[in-house]
Order: C-alpha cells, then sequence, then structure tokens
C-alpha cells in the first residue's frame, strides 16, 4: 500500500461525491469535466489556496495542521469515519503514532474470556482490525459454524471466508451489503494500521484472488462499525437477521467485542434459540466422541 496514492485516490473520490449544488456554490451552467467538485472549489471552501490543496491531494498531507485537515474534511462534507480517515492518513503520511497507538497481541486475558463465556444467550466473539476472530463463545462459534472447517480451529478471518470461501456467499445473503461493510471495515483498519504486515498480506491476497474484492477496494469507503444489523443464511437454522453491538475493549487495543441479539417473539429469535439447542447437541456429541476414544 502507498500511503500518497490511498491520499490521492480517496481525497478525489470524496470530491467527486459533492456536487456545487450541495456545497452550496453557484453554478453557471455548461458542461463540468469532473463529477463533483473542482479542485479550486475544495480549496474555496476549505479556505486555502488551490496551490496548496493541490499538494493535499497528490498525497502530502504530511505537514498539514489539523486545523487545515478539519477544514478540508467540512469542504468534502465527510462524515465521522471519513474525517478520521483523513486524519490517520495525515499520520501515516507524517509517520506519527496511529490513534489508538500500540495494538495489543498475544493471548487474550483470562477475564476477557470469561465475560465472553458470560454471555450465554447471545452470539459473541472478539475480533481484530483485520477481521480475525480470535475468539467466540458457544453461540458465537455456533452461529459463525461455517468458518471453521474443524473443531480444533481457533482463529479465522471473516474477510478470507467471504471472498475466497465457496460457502461465502451463501453465508452472507446480502451479498453486496456485506461486501461493502467488510471492505469498509478493512479500509478503516488501513489506514489505522499502515505498516501491519498481516494486513498488508491478507489485502495484498484478497486484490490478487478475488475481483469483487478488488472493485469495492477501489472506492475507498472506510466505516464505523458499533450497531447495526446483520443477516445470516445458517446451514442448521436458515437465514436469520439480529442486532449487533460493537464494543471496543479499551484494555485491549485494537480489538472488538460483537454481540448479537433478537427481539423476543420473533422468527429470528426463535432461530437463535434453534441455533443455542443445535450448539448443546453438538457439544454433547462431541463430549461423547472424547469420552469413548480414551
Amino acid at each position: 500500500m502507498s500511503t500518497e496514492s490511498d491520499i490521492r485516490e480517496f481525497l478525489a473520490s470524496r470530491r467527486a461525491k459533492i456536487t456545487p449544488q450541495q456545497a452550496g456554490l453557484p453554478t453557471y451552467g455548461g458542461n463540468r469535466r469532473v463529477p463533483g467538485l473542482r479542485r479550486e472549489e475544495v480549496a474555496l471552501l476549505a479556505g486555502v489556496s488551490s496551490d496548496y490543496y493541490v499538494r493535499l491531494e497528490r498525497g502530502r498531507l504530511a505537514g498539514a495542521s489539523e486545523e487545515v485537515l478539519d477544514a478540508v474534511a467540512n469542504a468534502l462534507q465527510l462524515d465521522d469515519a471519513e474525517r478520521a480517515h483523513l486524519h490517520d492518513l495525515a499520520r501515516a503520511a507524517a509517520k506519527r503514532p496511529a490513534r489508538r497507538g500500540k495494538r495489543a497481541r498475544g493471548p487474550l486475558p483470562d477475564s476477557v474470556l470469561r465475560v465472553l463465556d458470560s454471555m450465554t444467550d447471545s452470539p459473541a466473539f472478539i475480533r481484530n482490525g483485520r477481521l480475525d476472530i480470535l475468539a467466540t463463545n458457544r453461540l458465537g462459534r455456533a452461529l459463525y459454524s461455517p468458518l471453521f472447517p474443524d473443531r480444533t480451529t481457533r482463529t479465522v478471518n471473516v474477510a478470507r471466508f467471504q471472498f475466497l470461501s465457496p460457502g461465502g456467499r451463501d453465508f452472507f445473503p446480502h451479498w453486496e451489503e456485506s461486501v461493502n461493510t467488510t471492505v469498509s471495515l478493512l479500509r478503516t483498519e488501513a489506514g489505522r494500521a499502515p505498516h501491519d504486515s498481516d494486513l498488508t498480506g491478507l489485502l495484498g491476497e484478497l486484490v490478487t484472488r478475488s475481483e469483487e474484492f478488488r472493485a469495492a477496494w477501489a472506492k475507498h469507503n472506510v466505516r464505523l462499525h458499533h450497531t447495526g444489523r446483520k443477516a445470516f443464511r445458517h446451514p442448521e437454522v436458515g437465514e436469520i437477521t439480529l442486532d449487533f453491538d460493537a464494543m471496543e475493549l479499551p484494555a485491549q487495543p485494537g480489538l472488538v467485542l460483537t454481540a448479537y441479539s433478537a427481539p423476543p417473539h420473533t422468527p429470528d429469535h426463535d432461530a437463535l434459540q434453534l441455533l443455542a439447542a443445535w450448539a448443546a447437541t453438538e457439544d454433547a456429541s462431541t463430549a461423547t466422541d472424547r469420552a469413548s476414544s480414551r
């Protein structure tokens, strides 16, 4: 990944989304050669010179102040995720530390795993910014069972499964929405941790092997992923749509705990209970197999 090209393409793509009318600028008719704002119009809205803005859009964010970055973000009408991404790109260009500081590495603390296991009625898991699932509770593993090839597998990657596994498209029925979410989260993480070699390796693999990933990656979309709804097509319980809440772990920088739920007395809640029953049966079967092998 090149920070300069990421900056250039991100700013150009956001500029292309804003029309003069949306920016409150007068239009005088005639054909415009660009789909959105011109560079000089962004410069005018941001209160900087055209030459300076051109420098910024060419990837030279290293010397830009926080005030200038905020002015550009306002001119381009960036949302919270896009604004944070712009600041992350500037940090990467200046080789300054990321917002979250050093990422958590090594085994998860026992206290975190105990909290995860105590969530018996909700599928839950802990992931990092690369979308590696690092730990699950029983229902979480049951929900994401298509990602786990066998019972000994402990860590899987959602994006790798989604784009490279034959079962990816089946498991995520709202395919286009799910693709956009996954790629936007990885693009956000790439801004936060541009020198993460594991992330760079994953992105290289996905860009090389998946045309759909390449197309979505080129859009330069980013997002914050705190709450929402997600649909699955589970091989045991069928299609199920769950609410999710994602919570960052303050003591484990870069890690997120995500928990799913469904409103009571709904088909999705019934499907969740069916999933819990199936998980209990699978656990009992595994325990029996282990006992008989001794």
